[in-house]
């Protein structure tokens, strides 16, 4: 099938270039042997008179010209597939999709595990693959290559639509024998101690925390540095250093790990933990039931009684004044 001297089956070939960037993979995913997908390769370098792709060792290299060509060729397809081949009408209870998710440990432990046992009961063929919050989540978003992603909103673009989840706030955590933690901290005393910080994603982003200090320009001292906030708590034992995580994730360790929980000594902000899913996703009758599920399963967390109880824990007096020297180049 040609569209104005371009045959329409080379844009799958390309999406799958752009995707693998391996000629044989490529091939793979779209069932085609790897000489046709060399005739492809080829009859897309003539119709766009461009190389398109590079070789630097076994990775295929897109020129500006393939990638530019990326997120249209991508989003046509999504669209294709979305608005345009025909569908029988939903049922979960007969569904086998499977939704690509990105999120954090922090929320697969304190909320995905919920909704991963309510789909069990409701749609048992319907399955996930939870990947690790890649630093180019929109990119993916964009592609198509996750069906949502779980952060805080404010990390999120405004290029797609996302829901609110639940409010989550930071605390300060420590070994179960750190003395110091027993009375209220001092911010000269919280960035004086040795902290166990983690950093996100490949290009190791700075946690909420992080950035709140950063953009005011404070540095705390870093002793050990962690890939995710689960991996702070075994840190902390039979050590003077303290981490901060989000509350829901601290209780959940203080069952199996000795800590010690204490208010944070500013008020580092609360934040709100969204879900976002591709623009083109948006009347897809699968997407619209799972993003009705990761809605209702927030509202009961949130609601639940111990969940409240363990929020209003932690509330304390306001700071008192010996805090308004470093405090005021906080405000």
């Amino acid at each position: 099938m040609r569209f104005k001297g371009l045959d329409l089956n080379l844009l799958v070939a390309l999406d799958a270039l752009m995707a693998e960037r391996s000629l044989s993979a490529a091939a793979r995913k779209i069932n085609l042997s790897q000489p046709a997908m060399s005739a492809a390769v080829a009859r897309l370098r003539s119709y766009f008179r461009d190389e398109l792709f590079a070789m630097r060792g076994r990775e295929l290299v897109p020129t500006s010209r393939a990638e530019g060509l990326a997120a249209p060729v991508r989003e046509a397809l999504m669209h294709i597939q979305l608005s345009i081949i025909a569908r029988d009408a939903f049922d979960p209870g007969q569904s086998n999709r499977r939704f690509r998710i990105g999120l954090s440990d922090f929320i697969t432990v304190v909320f995905f595990r919920h909704v991963v046992e309510r789909v069990a009961r409701e749609a048992p063929a319907v399955s996930f693959e939870l990947v690790a919050l890649a630093d180019e989540h929109d990119e993916l978003l964009r592609r198509g290559e996750v069906d949502f992603v779980i952060l805080p909103e404010l990390f999120m673009s405004s290029a797609h639509p996302r829901i609110a989840l639940f409010e989550e706030r930071l605390v300060c955590v420590g070994c179960g024998t750190n003395g110091r933690l027993r009375r209220r901290l001092t911010f000269d005393q919280y960035m004086s101690m040795g902290h166990v910080a983690v950093k996100l994603g490949v290009a190791r982003q700075p946690p909420i925390e992080e950035s709140f200090l950063l953009d005011r320009g404070l540095n705390r001292r870093i002793d050990v540095l962690v890939q995710s906030y689960g991996m702070i708590p075994p840190m902390l034992v039979g050590t003077s250093r303290v981490g901060t995580m989000p509350l829901r994730l601290v209780k959940h360790f203080e069952r199996t790990v000795p800590l010690r929980i204490a208010e944070l000594p500013q008020p580092f902000p609360t934040f709100t933990e969204a879900v976002q899913w591709p623009a083109l996703h948006n009347s897809d009758p699968e997407s619209i039931w799972m993003r009705e599920i990761l809605v209702q399963e927030a509202g009961r967390m949130t609601s639940a009684p111990d969940e409240r109880s363990m929020i209003c824990a932690l509330e304390q007096p306001e700071a008192e004044a010996s805090l308004a020297g470093p405090a005021s180049r906080l405000s």
